[in-house]
């Protein structure tokens, strides 16, 4: 067989083995620019390696800039869980620190203002206004300037899956896992959150159960819908989280029930679907 016949049945191969390659170090990567403004290939473990060196420097918003690409960009990546915990956990760092975003406001303080007074005013709440500027009490000075969110929360909970998402202007926040009920007894629909409760009493049928008691189901955070009886609340019983097993009511753990409570107003919208 001479030269020129070897090589016209092995070119097509030599191709198809340069697109398999030119593709699978495509996906090992993403294009950006350059600060000469050159489109360059960057490995998935030099963005996971800038998005950690960016966290421990403390420059939030850019190392959940870098988590957001890899997640979009590389889905099917093993890592991909990690990358949006990451997100999930920088999102609420963010949240509760003094570092502006673009669904923040700097605020500063008139005379006659009450860190209520600004929760209301900016639909937010006092708990976060707080974490957000490191006070430890209600005590506030006029002139002094303070982080407030401004952006309304949502929340949305799938029961097929048994998960809660924060939003905050359709962007998500944070996905918790949670229970729900028993025989679809969570009710599908949207509601309002019309009432708070610290350490809540749980009224059972027939017998009133305080908050400090072991058969107190409720956890440590109520959460009350415009539907009376049912709520988001914590749980004395984390082993049950991701299954359906509550009367009706959304059970989170305490930790996380907590967050929530401190992140969203009285008003905001719960959707509950299927």
């Amino acid at each position: 067989m001479n030269k020129k016949l070897i090589f016209i049945i092995l070119a097509p191969l030599l191709i198809i083995l340069l697109i398999f390659f030119a593709l699978k170090f495509k996906k090992a990567g993403i294009a950006v620019q350059s600060k000469e403004g050159k489109t360059v290939l960057v490995s998935v473990s030099r963005l996971y390696n800038q998005a950690r060196e960016l966290e421990s420097k403390g420059n939030l918003p850019e190392a959940k800039a870098l988590y957001q690409q890899l997640v979009l960009n590389f889905p099917n990546s093993p890592e991909v869980a990690s990358w949006q915990k990451k997100c999930d956990e920088l999102n609420i760092k963010l949240l509760f620190s003094p570092t502006p975003t673009p669904k923040s406001t700097i605020y500063e303080i008139k005379p006659g203002d009450t860190l209520t007074k600004i929760a209301r005013q900016f639909k937010t709440t006092v708990e976060l206004i707080k974490k957000s500027n490191n006070i430890s009490d209600d005590k506030i000075l006029p002139g002094r300037k303070l982080k407030v969110w401004t952006a309304p929360f949502s929340i949305v909970v799938d029961k097929s899956q048994n998960i809660l998402i924060l939003k905050s202007d359709e962007e998500i926040i944070k996905t918790y896992v949670v229970s729900t009920g028993t025989n679809n007894s969570t009710p599908i629909g949207t509601f309002k959150i019309v009432n708070k409760l610290t350490n809540p009493t749980w009224f059972k049928a027939g017998a009133v159960v305080p908050p400090d008691s072991q058969e107190n189901v409720l956890g440590t955070r109520w959460l009350g819908f415009d539907l009376s009886g049912y709520g988001i609340h914590g749980t004395t019983d984390p082993q049950s989280l991701g299954k359906q097993v509550t009367q009706g009511c959304v059970r989170m753990a305490n930790p996380d029930v907590e967050e929530l409570y401190a992140v969203v107003p009285e008003g905001t919208e719960v959707v509950i679907v299927d």
